[in-house]
Order: structure tokens, then C-alpha cells, then sequence
């Protein structure tokens, strides 16, 4: 368990919770950390969804500017792909994941949320990518995520202006992908894992997959890609338990093992 950040499973549930008061401002220590809690989310067989969260206050208000203005050129040369590949990490996590998003994510934090399958945010929460106004650009994924997210015209406004984007705005964008009461972001984002927990684990690993893999190609590659990982699930006991439920009981029924 890190200093700033901590995995937390219940339920079936890993929650992965930023605590770096009062803003969770995204630093070495804290980048490096969020990677080991993902990768010890990915190994971990009891987690078969996760919730990545900021606390009551706020989610993360993006990457410790103090520290990134003593690095020269080739030290954040060094240190880009480093944080690029931790947020990734998260992202290529093979189970559901979401954000739940209260107060700011801005920025990393912003970054972080767009590595998640869905976010929730509270009606008060403001998002964005306000890079551009230190005279710089995101870093760890903004202009590839936000950009397959909402399309390249919103993504350009958004980080050439670095504004921040209410709530409202950002479900209309499609930024987030609910919004509710700031005191129920978590449990909203809770409600939605819990779904994944009895599921079909290879199944929703392959589906993940299928999708990310193919938005990042052609779509006759993508039509490969998914024509592969539907046939592997032939080779699992997931697809006969769940093929057999249908069959004897009707849609829905079924208890998988995630073999």
C-alpha cells in the first residue's frame, strides 16, 4: 500500500483511492503508485471491477506544477512515456473500470478518469485540460483519449482553451457518462461495478479488448480482432455455463466462474 495511494476490495470491487490532501495534485510519487495499485488490480482474482476515486472533495486537480518546472528538456523527455505508461497501465486494465469523479479533474486528473470504461461525476465537478495555459500540452494521454472520446473539433476547443467544464456541459459533451448528487458519486460508480462482479470475466475482458483494440486501427483490423477473441471464448467453461443457462432457464441466469 502506498503513501498516496491505496487499493481497496470489497465486495468483489477494488477501489483504487487517490489521498494526496487537499487536491491529489498527480506527482512522482503518486504517478508511480497509481501504477502498482493497477497492476496489483489487474493480478488480483477477488477484483473483478474498479472504481478509481479522489475522495468526498475532489478527484485530482491535475499534475504537481511545482515539480514539473524543475525538470529540464531531457528529463521530462525521460519522464513522459513513465507517466504516459502508468495511466496506460489503467487503461489496459482487462476488466470494467470507472471514475468517480466529485470536485476537479482537471488536467492528469482529467487524464486519469479518460483511462476508465465510464465516469460519474457529481453536479458539482469541473473537468478539463487547462494545459495550454502553462505553455504546455496534456502529457499522459489527453489529446489520443479525449479526442476518440468526443470527437477531434470538441477536443481541440477544449484543450486550446483549457477551460474548465462543468458538469452539465460535460455529460452533454460526453465527457462524463452520468451525473448525480456529489454526496452518491461513489455509489453510483459502486452500483455500476457491482453489476460485473457474478459476470462473465474472460467474456468482458474480451469485449474490452475488442473495442479499445479496434478503435486504435482500420475496420477491417477490428473486425479481425473481434473475430479472434469470439472464437477464444469457445475455449472456456464461461461460454458453455452460460450457453447451457440460456438454454434451460432463459437469458440472464447464469453464474459464471471466469474459467
Amino acid at each position: 500500500m502506498g503513501e498516496f495511494v491505496r487499493l481497496e476490495v470489497a465486495d468483489g470491487i477494488g477501489t483504487i483511492r487517490l489521498d494526496r490532501p487537499p487536491m491529489n495534485i498527480i506527482n512522482r510519487q503518486l504517478q508511480a503508485e497509481l501504477r502498482a495499485a493497477a497492476i496489483e488490480a489487474r493480478e488480483r482474482a477477488d477484483v473483478k471491477a474498479v472504481i478509481v476515486y479522489g475522495g468526498p472533495k475532489v478527484f485530482a486537480a491535475g499534475a504537481d506544477v511545482k515539480e514539473f518546472a524543475t525538470m529540464s528538456y531531457p528529463d521530462i523527455a525521460a519522464y513522459g512515456p513513465e507517466l504516459s505508461g502508468s495511466l496506460t497501465v489503467l487503461a489496459e486494465l482487462p476488466k470494467p473500470t470507472v471514475a468517480a469523479i466529485t470536485g476537479f479533474a482537471l488536467g492528469g486528473g482529467y487524464e486519469l478518469a479518460l483511462c476508465c470504461d465510464r465516469r460519474i461525476a457529481g453536479d458539482n465537478a469541473k473537468v478539463g485540460q487547462p494545459e495550454i495555459l502553462l505553455g504546455i500540452i496534456p502529457g499522459a494521454g489527453g489529446t489520443q483519449r479525449l479526442a476518440r472520446l468526443i470527437g477531434p473539433s470538441k477536443a481541440k476547443d477544449l484543450i486550446f482553451t483549457g477551460r474548465f467544464v462543468r458538469a452539465e456541459e460535460a455529460l452533454s459533451l460526453g465527457m462524463v457518462d452520468e451525473v448525480v448528487a456529489p454526496d452518491d458519486v461513489y455509489e453510483a460508480a459502486r452500483k455500476w461495478a457491482a453489476q460485473f462482479v457474478t459476470g462473465p470475466t474472460l467474456a468482458l475482458a474480451a469485449a474490452k479488448a475488442a473495442v479499445d483494440g479496434g478503435l486504435d486501427g482500420d475496420l477491417t483490423s477490428g473486425l479481425k480482432l473481434e473475430s479472434h477473441l469470439f472464437a477464444a471464448l469457445w475455449a472456456t467453461e464461461d461460454q458453455t455455463t452460460g450457453m447451457r443457462s440460456f438454454i434451460e432457464n432463459g437469458p440472464g441466469k447464469a453464474e459464471f466462474d471466469g474459467r
